[in-house]
């Protein structure tokens, strides 16, 4: 009940200082942009999208619009990536993890068992260390348009129980293709294998994987219970998110609109803090109801395992995991 008391308190603090921005808006150029992912209509994160594509509206008074193209319709994650990176007026969800490509160090903050306290970590996004990595990303094209979105826990459902790490092994998990799941998988056991999110349906029914990894609302909204019929919340990652855009569009626009996208994508990374914690629960009755058999294993040995990854990044600072540690406690 706190975290739910302090995002609703955040939320009025921010609504009230986006009202003074919306009225001393200048006339400017009107602007639309394309807001991509994966996730299809219905979803949280769409009802998330939703909710800032109107509020945008609102505030702006109708001179910045959010265009929804959800189910991938644009394409990949890194299709959607490079086009902003071009110049292109779209922007779509990533995470830390894929944002390591460009910026190494970041990629801990989607380390596996890290913390199981999403607030935690929202509040590495806003200390110095953090803005240091946003300023860095935007010299290479990349502009951080929110950096508070909750995206849920990510857990794994497959086609037979996963009780203890031993069950993983030879086991094909889905994963998105990125160094750092692809490593925490393999510690914890099981064969990685990175593709789309779109493709994953297919490749389930055609039994190229065993089994998925992600948070409840996405492994319920894209049905993936109709393929695999065990769901093992191993709790392995606290899954928060960012939306990108390329800097070379974003650093065109007047102030005055940068700032408005940017306090409205706050309010609605808040809201996807609020509807995450409300609709997990809700969705796991829903699977429970669809004869999916719901697993709380030890989580311990999972997190034994999959720890050894913060060993295996060279690349990273001197002493990165002992610092975010202590900014975490």
């Amino acid at each position: 009940m706190k975290i739910m008391t302090k995002i609703m308190l955040t939320l009025l603090v921010v609504l009230s200082g986006m009202t003074i921005a919306s009225h001393s808006m200048a006339k400017n150029k009107p602007v639309s942009i394309k807001v991509a992912y994966e996730n299809n209509p219905g979803e949280p994160l769409d009802l998330v999208m939703r909710y800032w594509a109107d509020l945008l509206k609102e505030k702006s008074q109708g001179e910045i619009t959010l265009e929804l193209y959800p189910s991938s319709q644009l394409g990949s994650k890194q299709d959607i990536t490079e086009q902003a990176m071009m110049g292109m007026n779209v922007i779509t969800l990533s995470d830390v993890a894929f944002l390591a490509d460009y910026e190494p160090d970041l990629g801990i903050l989607f380390g596996p068992y890290l913390t199981d306290n999403p607030q935690k970590l929202f509040s590495i996004y806003q200390s110095p260390w953090f803005k240091e990595k946003s300023e860095a990303l935007k010299k290479k094209g990349i502009h951080i348009v929110i950096n508070n979105y909750l995206y849920g826990t990510r857990q794994i459902i497959a086609k037979k129980p996963i009780r203890t790490p031993d069950d993983l092994a030879g086991m094909k998990i889905r994963v998105p293709n990125n160094v750092m799941q692809i490593k925490a998988l393999q510690a914890m056991g099981a064969t990685p294998t990175p593709m789309p999110l779109g493709e994953v349906y297919p490749a389930l029914t055609q039994g190229m994987i065993d089994g998925v990894e992600n948070p409840i609302s996405v492994l319920q909204g894209q049905k993936l219970y109709e393929q695999a019929r065990y769901l093992s919340m191993v709790n392995y990652l606290t899954n928060t998110s960012l939306w990108i855009g390329g800097e070379a569009f974003f650093s065109r626009l007047p102030a005055e609109q940068l700032e408005l996208i940017h306090q409205t994508g706050y309010q609605a990374g808040l809201y996807s803090q609020k509807l995450t914690l409300e609709r997990d629960a809700e969705m796991l009755l829903m699977m429970e109801k669809e004869g999916v058999e719901i697993i709380y294993p030890d989580n311990e040995p999972f997190r034994q395992k999959a720890i050894t990854v913060y060993s295996q990044f060279p690349e990273w600072s001197p002493n990165l995991y002992e610092t975010i540690q202590q900014q975490i406690k």
